[in-house]
Formats: structure tokens, sequence, C-alpha cells
């Protein structure tokens, strides 16, 4: 069996501690290593830097169960059940979270940067906007922190003058997370993986961490991973932990097994919206249960079977979502 096949509380443990710059895949309700960020709440990790690019549920909890001091965003959402997520938004108005928020496409290059080992990108997005005048990091506090950039970004002359019509650049510093988390459909014990539909920018928040934690839906065999190696997309050893987790990205979507969950979703906003009320959901729905297995329990057969994916489409047909 090999070294990197580990329980979802011993990759956690090993893996994510106290102030460290953390990344999480999957995209609004899609994908959401929740999972794993539901142990991180119960282990009662805080200080944490955390990166992602246009993340829902995974931040807001993360937020709201006070794990996470700082964030860097393009955009934190759950659609139509929170256009802005919640627990974030209260966070950062209430001045317990330092945001740094930047475009969707600047995100995606930060954490390409970060996988091609280079220090920065050129991109023309936010020119002429206020994402370049605005920080949400002090000099100050990028001083005391080695592991941030001295600048959010840069514009510069473009190197190559014969482009006139791009004379200015943005420059976007590089994303190197020190652990990046993520749930996929398909992988085997040695840490290759395969993503089912869009991949987001998961692939490039995988391969620009020092450590990565993959979450699965499916086990299966090196063999069957190489018979069609050309779907595969994280390399086995870019991968420091494979943990076997069915429904790991519940309540959010995971495409070809299950869709988002639009009960719980509508039941959280609720929650969320309330401090009284979301003392008791992570009482009852986080620290109340002893892993993911019996937090799917909760949910029970009746809703699973609700939100389970339709073969032919990848997700549930005749769900009511509103």
């Amino acid at each position: 069996m090999s070294e990197k096949l580990m329980d979802l509380s011993s990759a956690i443990a090993a893996f994510v501690t106290d102030g460290c710059h953390l990344s999480i895949g999957g995209f609004t309700v899609n994908r959401n290593p929740m999972g794993a960020v539901y142990e991180i709440i119960r282990q009662g990790r805080k200080n944490m830097h955390l990166y992602a690019h246009s993340n829902g549920q995974g931040v807001d909890e993360l937020v709201g169960a006070g794990c996470i001091e700082k964030v860097e965003i393009a955009y934190a959402g759950n659609g139509r059940f929170a256009p802005t997520c919640i627990r974030f938004k209260q966070a950062v108005q209430n001045g317990t979270v330092l945001v740094e928020d930047y475009s969707n496409y600047q995100m995606t290059l930060r954490f390409q940067a970060g996988a091609m080992g280079v220090p920065f990108l050129p991109t023309r997005s936010s020119l002429g906007t206020d994402i370049i005048t605005e920080w949400g990091f002090s000099k100050e506090l990028r001083e005391e922190d080695p592991k941030l950039p001295d600048e959010k970004l840069i514009v510069g002359k473009n190197p190559f003058g014969q482009w006139a019509d791009a004379e200015k650049l943005v420059f976007v510093p590089a994303i190197n997370p020190d652990v990046t988390i993520i749930h996929v459909q398909q992988a085997d014990e040695n840490g290759t993986a395969r993503i089912h539909g869009l991949p987001m920018a998961d692939v490039d928040q995988a391969k620009a961490a020092k450590r990565l934690i993959v979450t699965c839906e499916e086990l299966v065999s090196s063999h069957e991973m190489k018979l069609k190696p050309d779907t595969n997309q994280i390399p086995h050893f870019c991968v420091d932990a494979v943990v076997h987790l069915p429904g790991g990205a519940y309540p959010t979507a995971c495409y070809n097994h299950y869709d988002y969950d639009p009960f719980f979703l509508k039941e959280y906003k609720k929650f969320a919206s309330d401090e009284a009320l979301y003392t008791n959901y992570l009482k009852d729905y986080v620290h109340g249960v002893k892993n993911h297995e019996a937090r799917l329990e909760m949910a029970g057969e009746e809703r699973m079977e609700a939100i389970k994916a339709d073969p032919r489409t990848g997700y549930a047909i005749n769900l009511d979502r509103k």
C-alpha cells in the first residue's frame, strides 16, 4: 500500500498547520473540498492565509469558523444562495479578516505562475481599475511575512516595444501555497488524479503547492489510470496525500457523481445570517459529527438520492433548485 494513502484526519493533521498558507480548489458551488474543510475546522486550525480562485462554501465555512486571518481571492459566493458569501462578507466588514482581491483572470495567472516556477506573469487585466490601487495588505504587513510579495502587483512598461498597443502591462505575483487541497473524481493510491468536467484552476493550484492533499470519489488502480493517460491532470509526484472520500465535495457538486444540495444551501443561508444560529450550526453539523461520512448520514438517503447525478448529463435532473 502506498504511503500516500491516508485517512482524512491524518492528512489534515500532517500537512495543515496553524498560520499556514492554504489553497482550496473548486468553483462557487462546484467541487469544493468540503470534507477537508470540515476536518480543518474540527481540528481547530487558526490564523491561516487562504487562497482561492472563485470559491464559495469552502471559503465561507473556513472564515465563519474563525480559521482564516487573510484571504486572496477573485470571488466568494454561492450563486443565488449567497451572491456574496455571508460569513465572509461579515468578517471583512468587521475587520476580522483581511482580504485582497484580484480579477478572475489574475488569480488564474497567479496560480499558473506558481505552477510554472516563475515569480510573475504579465496581463492587461485590471488596467484602469481600483484593483491596482486598492490593497488589502499594507507594506508593513508584507515586510513582516516573507511569504507575501513586496507589492500586490506592478504596472510596468512592455519590454517588447513593437507591440505599441500594449505599452503598459500588469505583472501579477506567483502563488506558492504551503498546502493545496482539491477534490477529484478519481485517483490512485500513488496520487495520479483525474478531474471530470471543468478543472477550474485546480490543476495549477495543485502544481503550485509545496504540499498537495487530494480527496477523491473513487480510488482506482494505477492500471486503470494508465488506460487513458491523456485524461489524467495531476501527476503522482505532485501529491503528498490521497484520501478516499466519497461525497467529499458535499454539499457542493461533484460532476458525474452528485449535484449541489439546494435544500442545505438554503438552510445554511439562514444559519450564516444569524450569530446564534451559526454557533449552533457549527456545534451540530461540524463539531457534532465524527467525520464526513457521519455528516453525509445527517443529510439522509432521500436527499442524497435527490442530488445523485444522472449518468447521461453528469448532474441531477428534475432537482428542485428553488
